[in-house]
């Protein structure tokens, strides 16, 4: 669930400039064995690398809650905001970041999470917006981490088969298209998911794959005229871009659901959602007892995110042609 790579996602996200923050090696603290980490000495800064695919509202809203929370536990950080812009370069961002010795390294995506494991297996790794930490090996299971890496994921069990399900039952809907980034493992693992569902529907998936957030305003027009709805999950690449499906659903009259709340907010029709400024706040309250309880991320399960919602916007159903029913409007939280 955003600097700019996308775009899942997307993009992370995914989703192209780097956000600064340089820091320099003022921490007191050095990595132990197996993510461990002493907290400073009274008065010591904490030294916190932040990696992020992309700059896009979910991504960005997560790294807000992240920072919240480590404020709130009263300690002390310099953070090194770094935005890789693309799969290829999270890497670097993370080496760099080993290089700096930094007490912990804050992942916001999938790319973002896998190039901190590469990097290092001393150096704490607390991670969010990951759609399936367990398929991209990021973790040995939920429960139990293991190794030096732990966090939360955007993934909510109920998300999908809702969409689902409203699509389905609320829409009418026969053919639904998708647009998503094939190099995104969070991505992909997200589209099997919605095959499961929509088969059980009866919905036939119409799937148009990208690489860059360039390609999605052509992937949307190939779709269009084609389906009843466009779903698009979230992938930092096509998220990136979302406002290039937007266009074309509103000029198409094709109603489109989103993955998470922010993109409903930018004009997306619906979404089963939660905010990622609580994944993200999560995510910090994990790290907070890493850096000052010595917690090790072996032993901190990861994190579902705790609240899900319907959201619709009332402007793009207008522009979509939608007529919003009195039902709906007793679940859902209607943004103007």
């Amino acid at each position: 669930m955003k600097r700019k790579w996308l775009g899942s996602a997307a993009a992370v996200s995914i989703l192209a400039a780097v956000m600064l923050s340089g820091c320099g090696s003022t921490n007191t603290s050095s990595p132990e064995k197996s993510g461990e980490t002493k907290a400073p000495a009274k008065g010591g800064e904490l030294q916190v690398g932040m990696t992020q695919i992309v700059e896009h509202p979910s991504l960005d809203a997560a790294s807000k809650g992240f920072k919240a929370a480590l404020e709130e536990k009263g300690l002390k950080v310099k953070y090194d905001m770094q935005i890789a812009g693309d799969p290829n370069n999270t890497q670097t961002v993370a080496n760099n970041f080993v290089s700096d010795k930094v007490d912990l390294i804050f992942a916001n995506s999938t790319p973002s999470a896998l190039g901190a494991l590469n990097a290092t297996k001393d150096i704490p790794v607390v991670f969010t917006s990951v759609t399936d930490p367990l398929g991209a090996k990021l973790v040995s299971s939920m429960e139990a981490p293991g190794g030096n890496v732990t966090g939360t994921t955007d993934t909510h069990p109920d998300a999908i088969p809702k969409t689902v399900e409203f699509i389905s039952k609320q829409m009418k809907a026969k053919k639904v298209g998708t647009i998503y980034n094939a190099g995104e493992q969070n991505s992909v693992a997200q589209v099997e998911i919605v095959k499961k569902e929509m088969k059980k529907a009866g919905i036939e998936l119409a799937e148009a794959s990208v690489s860059t957030s360039a390609e999605v305003k052509q992937a949307a027009e190939s779709l269009s005229g084609k389906v009843d709805a466009f779903y698009v999950i979230t992938d930092n690449t096509v998220v990136s871009a979302l406002e290039s499906v937007i266009g074309v659903a509103n000029d198409k009259d094709i109603p489109l659901f989103v993955g998470e709340l922010d993109s409903v907010a930018r004009g997306g029709f619906a979404a089963y959602g939660f905010d990622y400024y609580d994944i993200g706040f999560e995510a910090g309250e994990m790290a907070a007892q890493i850096l000052a309880d010595g917690k090790k991320p072996a032993d901190l399960p990861v994190q579902y995110p705790q609240k899900l919602k319907l959201s619709i916007n009332e402007k793009a159903a207008k522009e979509m042609g939608i007529e919003i029913k009195e039902e709906w409007k007793s679940e859902a939280e209607i943004v103007k």
